[in-house]
């Protein structure tokens, strides 16, 4: 499989640059997951990458190959688009082996091919049928055949499951983790459903404004945030963020903000000592922080109830931290009433600080 390389891509429509010279390289057989929120850039690389859009400057390399000046039947490639785009009238066998019989490929190979694909797919028994027949994750997992048996070098998928509902989004997420394990192939997925892009990718590269914020295993972006935007767009609930005001005193550095002064941890004070900061956006998750209340002050924070979500095993707390909101994520059982107020430890390790000004993480 080839190595895939973006040197430099820019795209511009007219006098507008929504793409900024973006360099990435991906590896064989690595899935990597393009995300960020609509209109960041993520959709026009893929396209790009397809030739379904022309390069305003820049190389897209494939192996040994520069490939943006070539059609896409010429780059060895097969997409799955976020609307199915499945003829009607053919059923499941004909729309999955569009493309070899384009190729005109011996009848012998294209069945062959067609029932390894539907096998490893759960559509066996759906050959025969039409699209209209099929529900719309059976509809989506023929598209998904279709490209397979393209047999191509790489694979595209432009938000596949967005137009799902939730429960067949899970359940497709899952065939995809394992259709992944199964296809030693290339493959470059664009979504802007963070969870999607935490339990798919090898690699994720988050994108913002036309930008590559951030790229790096799912766990990599989430323990250490290169900027604010990476650490509030990944995870679920969103990380909380603190106005605070850094001061030290007996050799303990504090950060401290409207009812609280939390102590930093020694290697997050030597950073912040290093870039001499005096103000800071202190970012904590809603799973680093546990109820506790025996917890002292300088590890705590003492947080007023507003909201209290269940669902299911855990339960989401929406609480008042000094007139700004602090998402907390606790066990159902624990005794909660609105309108308390109760203490919750942090966990030092999940303390974050980001420069004010740049949001970039120390």
């Amino acid at each position: 499989m080839p190595r895939i390389r973006l040197e430099g891509l820019v795209k511009r429509y007219g006098a507008v640059e929504v793409l900024h010279g973006i360099d990435l390289d991906m590896a064989e057989h690595e899935f990597t997951v393009l995300v960020g929120p609509s209109g960041c850039g993520k959709s026009t690389t893929l396209r790009m990458i397809a030739g379904l859009e022309s390069v305003s400057g820049g190389e897209i390399w494939m192996g040994d190959r520069e490939v943006a000046a070539l059609d896409p039947k010429d780059r060895d490639i097969a997409m799955v688009f976020q609307d199915y785009a499945l003829y009607p009238h053919m059923n499941v066998a004909r729309n999955m082996s569009f493309s070899l019989r384009l190729q005109k490929r011996p009848q012998a190979e294209i069945d062959k091919r067609v029932r390894e694909v539907a096998e490893m797919l759960g559509l066996s028994a759906f050959l025969d049928r039409k699209p209209g027949e099929l529900s719309g994750g059976q509809r989506q997992r023929v598209a998904m055949g279709r490209a397979l048996c393209r047999d191509a070098s790489t694979f595209l998928f432009d938000e596949p499951l967005s137009n799902l509902d939730a429960k067949l989004r899970g359940q497709m997420r899952a065939e995809l983790a394992v259709m992944r394990q199964t296809v030693k192939k290339n493959m470059i997925y664009v979504t802007h459903d963070q969870i999607e892009a935490m339990t798919l990718a090898d690699r994720i590269v988050v994108m913002h404004g036309g930008h590559i914020q951030q790229q790096g295993t799912p766990s990599e972006l989430f323990r250490r945030p290169a900027n604010k935007f990476v650490a509030g767009f990944l995870g679920a609930p969103p990380m909380n963020f603190l106005e605070v005001d850094l001061s030290e005193e007996g050799g303990v550095l504090r950060a401290t903000g409207r009812g609280f002064a939390l102590a930093l941890p020694e290697a997050l004070a030597d950073r912040a000592r290093g870039a001499a900061m005096r103000k800071a956006t202190l970012g904590i998750r809603p799973s680093d922080l546990d109820f506790a209340p025996a917890a002292t002050t300088d590890r705590a924070l003492d947080l007023r109830v507003v909201v209290s979500e269940y669902v299911g095993a855990q339960s989401v707390l929406i609480c008042d931290c000094g007139g700004a909101r602090v998402t907390v994520e606790i066990k159902s059982e624990t005794p909660v009433a609105l309108g308390e107020t109760l203490r919750f430890g942090v966990r030092p390790e999940g303390l974050h600080l980001f420069d004010p000004e740049t949001e970039r993480a120390l």
